[in-house]
């Protein structure tokens, strides 16, 4: 009996265990099902892409610039070093490996850690793979059900991604202070390292910030930093990461970190953000409509030549700043700081560093923002930013200012903001005084890239460069180009059948269009007789070049302007042959490249290669095959073949012809003097009419470049501001630098050029022996016989008196031998009807 009443009580109890371990069963099982429903969809995971910066790199692999939305660097899980896995295992999860998604064990002892506390000791007991299953799939709450269905999330997400894919995801995402997200950011940011180079001590420090990720500051909260950072790394010792040597090595590490000014920030290292950099947005968009640059993850090689870029800065911030300081007139910044501030240096610093200044010029030495605190009769007392106590005397004395007209009482008052910077001894360097400096009104732009490649290696849109106060990209600016255009003029004729020798009358003409008269004028507002076509572009004869146009027809030239890809839709004015049409610097350089390379098309590029977040690449500019790069049989001194298949634009004896006429231009034209450089080099200047814009484009055997100058709302510069005057000593300053690193030499001549003496004055041919200034070789095609003693006047009009060399051409056609080597005729006069006269520029 008693035994029978032991098994009724037993069993009963376990059949009450049972039932209430079903019980228990079944309501944790409907909780889960309940709060299962409807999770996210987790198999997205394994195909997400992070936020990631685009970094752009030098040619010499340097970082230049960065894009990012998040300051984060993806890296593989596989690139990560074990003893940063290691230092984040043993601070969040050091049964990371063992467990299933979630900890049981940690959970327990979080519960027994809270009730024996009864509640003051809270701790977390979310493992690794929970956290990632918050931040990526949950909305971050802190409530019961987002906690059962990190629950549910972790262990699938382990059996999609695996230990290593769940560990990639949480170290690339996480927040780790100063706006940086994930490890490889976070070196770059407390120690200026990559992974590679961090020390178990350094792995630790950064460990401590996943669950506050800016109450660890290495400054501000050192202490507390340097206590939790010991704790992880005792932590790894314990779990077997670090050996003693190396966890004492560790602790006695005193925590050196870019905040704390013991390392250069990886910021300061970098240059600043410049019109190259920026323009390069825009390429890379172009190419990948779809990609956000701040956060695709893109490494982006550039075109770009630092050395260049800089000499491409500085030669057109000098002569920005020569043309305004010869105005005399100052200007300033148009910024002021209230008056009541000046007293208080706190506070005038505090509005200084607010003021919207450029302050990204290097132009001899950096310009520093400053405030006007005092003007005196023969000098003004600044508030320089960045200046402190011992530092030269922030005084700028009256002859500081003697090119500008009137004295400090006239032009500054007290709370103006302004521009200041050293000026320095030449021989050692050693401080003057301080000089004020002002931005130019007058703007500009150059740009340089290689003949045959495309590739941009200098780009300067403007004085100065400043994210949201100066951003104009002037090399991108529709402007027109005057006479910097004529080259396509006579490359449709040389094409045509003219040769450089042909002689076309320098003489006034009227155009009829629109009721108006337009009558062309040469820049010198005189007129010279026929002259051949090489006198005629060297010394940029106006009059002779709309009588050439007509001759060979607008919509001829038309055609070759777009075949150059200098305009998309030329219109067929009469005028457009003097440039009154506008276009970019940046597509007039590439065209001009086009007469340096002897005719083949090149696009121009400032992107070399792109590559993805993987490291795999998704652009690439040049598609030239090397065929034997990979023979190590190729004899010495020889250099690898490589295959081209770019289009000819235009004829090579017809590009060289235009070539040979441009160096004339140089040597004795309109850039004489301006340019004078140790290789041959051809060129063309250009100004528009009352010289609101002035151009120079100009070329060596491997680099092209070209300059414009003129204000951003067109007004007329003064008298002399020709391309030649301002503009091609731009290019010669920064052609002087380019050769020095690249060379050059001279032009490379067709076969199928045959050379004759031409007198250049009248178009004659001279005797094989002549010489003398009037003689040159020109070059005619070979097998064309060049026809001699017809000179072209367009169909116009001209005065009886004027003195001609020979008698003008019927209006009648002429019969030549073309490019190709074909009999063709010069067409007749094109209508008046269909031209119009545009304007003279």
């Amino acid at each position: 009996m008693i035994l029978r009443f032991i098994f009724s009580f037993f069993g009963g109890i376990f059949s009450m265990l049972t039932l209430g371990a079903g019980m228990a069963a079944l309501s944790l099982g409907a909780i889960f099902y309940m709060y299962g429903k409807n999770l996210p969809t987790y198999e997205t995971l394994a195909n997400y892409q992070p936020k990631t910066i685009s970094r752009v790199y030098s040619g010499e692999g340097q970082v230049i610039d960065e894009f990012a939305e998040e300051r984060r660097l993806f890296t593989p899980a596989e690139e990560i070093p074990d003893i940063v896995k290691q230092a984040f295992i043993s601070a969040e999860d050091k049964n990371f490996y063992t467990h299933e998604g979630y900890d049981i064990r940690a959970i327990g002892a979080a519960l027994l850690e809270a009730v024996v506390s009864r509640g003051e000791n809270l701790r977390g007991a979310s493992t690794i793979t929970q956290q990632v299953a918050k931040n990526f799939l949950l909305d971050g709450s802190i409530t019961i059900e987002r906690k059962v269905q990190e629950l549910i999330l972790a262990p699938r997400l382990e059996a999609t991604l695996g230990k290593e894919g769940v560990l990639e995801l949480y170290l690339n995402e996480i927040d780790l202070g100063y706006r940086s997200f994930g490890v490889t950011a976070a070196a770059r940011t407390y120690f200026n390292k990559s992974l590679f180079e961090l020390s178990p001590a350094e792995a630790a420090f950064l460990a401590v910030h996943p669950k506050a990720p800016y109450s660890y500051r290495p400054v501000r909260n050192r202490d507390a930093a340097l206590a939790r950072r010991n704790e992880i790394l005792r932590e790894m010792h314990e779990n077997g990461y670090i050996d003693d040597t190396e966890l004492a090595v560790a602790l006695a590490d005193p925590m050196r970190t870019v905040q704390g000014g013991d390392f250069p920030s990886y910021q300061s290292e970098r240059p600043d953000r410049d019109y190259f950099t920026a323009a390069i947005v825009n390429e890379v968009e172009d190419l990948f409509p779809d990609s956000d640059m701040d956060s695709a993850g893109l490494s982006i090689r550039a075109t770009v030549d630092e050395e260049l870029q800089a000499a491409a800065r500085e030669a057109l911030q000098r002569q920005l700043e020569t043309y305004d300081r010869g105005i005399g007139r100052w200007r300033g910044t148009g910024l002021t700081i209230p008056v009541e501030m000046l007293t208080d240096e706190e506070q005038w610093r505090g509005a200084l560093r607010s003021a919207p200044i450029i302050r990204t010029i290097l132009l001899e030495n950096q310009w520093f923002p400053a405030v006007v605190l005092e003007v005196g009769d023969d000098k003004i007392r600044m508030g320089i930013e960045g200046w402190v106590v011992g530092d030269d005397e922030p005084i700028v004395p009256r002859r500081d200012i003697e090119w500008i007209s009137g004295n400090f009482a006239e032009n500054f008052n007290a709370g103006d903001v302004v521009h200041v910077r050293r000026m320095t001894q030449d021989t050692d360097g050693a401080f003057v005084r301080w000089t004020l400096r002002q931005v130019p009104e007058v703007q500009g732009a150059f740009m340089a890239m290689d003949v045959n490649t495309g590739r941009v290696l200098a780009m300067q849109g403007g004085f100065g460069y400043e994210i949201r106060i100066s951003e104009l990209n002037r090399a991108y600016a529709q402007r027109q180009p005057g006479s910097a255009f004529k080259p396509f003029v006579f490359a449709a004729a040389l094409d045509s059948g003219y040769t450089p020798a042909t002689v076309v009358v320098d003489a006034p003409i009227e155009v009829s269009a629109g009721g108006e008269i337009w009558r062309p004028q040469n820049y010198s507002n005189q007129f010279y007789g026929p002259t051949p076509l090489r006198t005629g572009i060297e010394q940029s004869r106006n009059v002779m070049t709309v009588r050439l146009a007509q001759e060979v027809g607008m919509r001829v030239i038309a055609e070759y302007a777009e075949r150059f890809g200098v305009y998309d839709n030329m219109t067929a004015f009469l005028s457009a042959a003097l440039g009154s049409e506008e276009t970019t610097l940046y597509r007039l350089v590439a065209a001009y490249a086009m007469f340096a390379n002897g005719g083949e098309r090149v696009e121009p590029t400032l992107v070399d290669r792109v590559q993805d977040r993987y490291g795999d690449t998704i652009y690439r500019h040049d598609q030239r095959v090397c065929v034997e790069c990979s023979d190590a049989n190729l004899e010495q001194g020889r250099g690898p073949l490589i295959v081209s298949d770019r289009e000819r634009v235009i004829n090579a004896v017809t590009a060289y012809q235009l070539t040979s006429m441009l160096e004339g231009v140089v040597i004795r034209g309109t850039a004489r003097g301006a340019v004078n450089l140790p290789v041959p080099i051809a060129g063309k200047t250009g100004t528009t009419n009352d010289e609101k814009d002035a151009w120079f484009v100009g070329f060596s055997s491997n680099i092209v470049a070209g300059c414009y100058i003129g204000f951003d709302t067109p007004r007329p510069m003064g008298r002399g501001a020709s391309g030649g005057g301002i503009c091609a000593p731009v290019f010669n300053a920064f052609m002087e630098t380019a050769i020095a690193k690249y060379g050059g030499g001279a032009f490379a001549v067709p076969d199928e050029c045959m050379f004759i003496n031409i007198d250049r004055f009248t178009g004659a041919r001279l005797p094989d022996g002549a010489s003398g200034g009037n003689v040159v070789r020109e070059c005619f095609r070979m097998g064309e016989e060049p026809i001699f003693g017809i000179t072209f006047d367009g169909g116009f009009a001209m005065a009886a008196d004027l003195p001609l060399f020979d008698e003008a051409r019927p209006h009648g056609a002429v019969s030549v031998t073309t490019a190709d080597g074909v009999t063709a005729t010069i067409n007749s006069n094109a209508s008046f009807g269909s031209l119009s006269s545009g304007g003279l520029y």
